[in-house]
C-alpha cells in the first residue's frame, strides 16, 4: 500500500514537473511572441513615418520646382512683352530730328531813332545840328532823309530740332519733346547818312574851317571846296557820307512740344525759351548784348519724303534795356525743313 502511494506521489510529482515546464515554456514563448509583435508594429510605424516624410519631401520639392518654373515663365513672358513693345515703339526715335531755314517779317516794339551811333550826328532830321557852316554854307542839301533805325525788319536764319522724347516723357502719346536751337539775323534800316563831323581840333585848324560865329564847317575828304571844305552846298559830300545799318542777331535755345506724331500736319509750341540778342551799332551806353525769353507757336506739313514746310510766330521779351534800347519784339514767317 505504501509502495502504491509512493508510486502515485512520484507520478504526480513528475506530472506536475512536466506541466510546470510546459507552462513555463509556453509562457516564455508567449512573451517572445508578444515582444516580436510589438517590435514588428514599431518597425511598421517607423516605415510608415519614413514613407510619409519622403512623400512630404517629394511634394515640397515638386512645389519648389513648379514655383520656380512659374516665376521664370512669368519673367520670360514679361521680358518678351517688353521687347515686343520696344520694337513696336522705339523711344526717342531720331526720325523726328530736323534742320530748317527760316525767313520773314520782324518788328520791335520800339525803334532806335536818335541814338548817337545811328543818326544823332546826321543832318537828315535825326536830331543832329543843322547849321554848322559859314555864311555861305548851304545846309539844305544835307537834309531830307528820314531818321535811321525804324522798328520794322526782315529776317532770315536757320535752326535744328533734336528729338528728346516720343511721348512727352510718358505723359502723352504721339507727342514729341524736342530741343530747338536757332540763329537769326534781322535788319531794320540801312541809310547812307550825310553825316557832319563833330567839331574837333583837326577840323578847326583846317584852312577856312571856322566860319561865321565860330561854327565848324564840314571838312570831308573828297568834298568840293578849298581844302575839302563843303561850301555853298556843293558836292559830292566825300567822307561826310557814311552808311549805317541797324541790325540784330538773335540766338535761342528752347524746349519744343510737337503734337500729332502720326500725322503729316503737326502743330507745335514753345512754352518758354532762352534768347540772347546782339545789336549793331552799339547802344548809347556802348552795350551790345541782352538776354531775354522767347515764346513761339507754329506748325509744319510733311510735303514729300523728308521735306517739310512750316509757319511760325515768335515773341521776344527782353528783361532789360540797353541804355535806352528796348528789344521787345516779334517775328512771323515760314520755314523749310529737312527731317533726319
Amino acid at each position: 500500500m505504501m509502495n502504491k502511494t509512493k508510486l502515485v506521489l512520484g507520478i504526480a510529482m513528475a506530472t506536475l514537473t512536466v506541466a510546470g515546464a510546459m507552462v513555463s515554456q509556453q509562457a516564455v514563448a508567449g512573451t517572445k511572441a508578444q515582444h516580436h509583435a510589438t517590435e514588428a508594429a514599431l518597425v511598421s510605424k517607423v516605415d510608415v513615418l519614413e514613407a510619409q516624410l519622403r512623400a512630404m519631401q517629394d511634394e515640397v520639392s515638386s512645389i519648389r520646382a513648379s514655383t520656380a518654373a512659374g516665376a521664370d515663365t512669368a519673367k520670360v513672358q514679361e521680358l518678351d512683352a517688353w521687347m515686343q513693345e520696344s520694337k513696336a515703339k522705339p523711344a526717342a526715335s531720331s526720325k523726328y530730328n530736323m534742320v530748317f531755314f527760316r525767313g520773314g517779317y520782324g518788328r520791335n516794339d520800339n525803334d532806335r531813332k536818335g541814338n548817337i551811333l545811328t543818326d544823332a550826328n546826321a543832318l537828315n532830321g535825326g536830331g543832329g545840328a543843322t547849321n554848322i557852316g559859314g555864311s555861305g554854307f548851304n545846309t539844305s542839301d544835307l537834309t531830307g532823309n528820314s531818321p535811321n533805325g525804324k522798328n520794322d525788319a526782315w529776317y532770315f536764319g536757320a535752326g535744328f530740332d533734336l528729338n528728346l522724347s516720343d511721348d512727352l516723357f510718358g505723359l502723352m502719346d504721339n507727342t514729341n519733346v524736342l530741343g530747338e536751337i536757332t540763329i537769326g539775323y534781322k535788319e531794320f534800316d540801312s541809310k547812307d547818312l550825310r553825316r557832319a563831323p563833330l567839331g574837333t581840333a583837326a577840323n578847326d585848324s583846317a584852312t577856312g574851317a571856322v566860319g561865321a560865329g565860330g561854327l565848324t564847317q564840314a571838312v570831308c575828304a573828297g568834298a568840293t571846296g578849298s581844302g575839302g571844305i563843303i561850301t555853298n552846298g556843293a558836292g559830292p559830300y566825300g567822307s561826310c557820307s557814311a552808311n549805317v545799318t541797324v541790325t540784330q542777331l538773335t540766338i535761342t535755345a528752347s524746349p519744343k512740344i510737337k503734337f500729332m506724331a502720326d500725322s503729316k500736319f503737326r502743330p507745335w509750341l514753345i512754352p518758354a525759351g532762352f534768347a540772347m540778342h546782339v545789336i549793331s551799332p552799339p547802344s548809347d551806353g556802348v552795350t551790345v548784348t541782352a538776354p531775354g525769353i522767347m515764346f513761339a507757336a507754329g506748325a509744319d506739313y510733311n510735303l514729300w519724303k523728308n521735306l517739310y514746310l512750316g509757319v511760325d510766330a515768335r515773341y521776344h521779351l527782353v528783361s532789360n534795356t540797353l541804355a535806352g534800347v528796348n528789344l521787345d519784339g516779334m517775328e512771323a514767317g515760314g520755314y523749310v525743313g529737312f527731317g533726319f
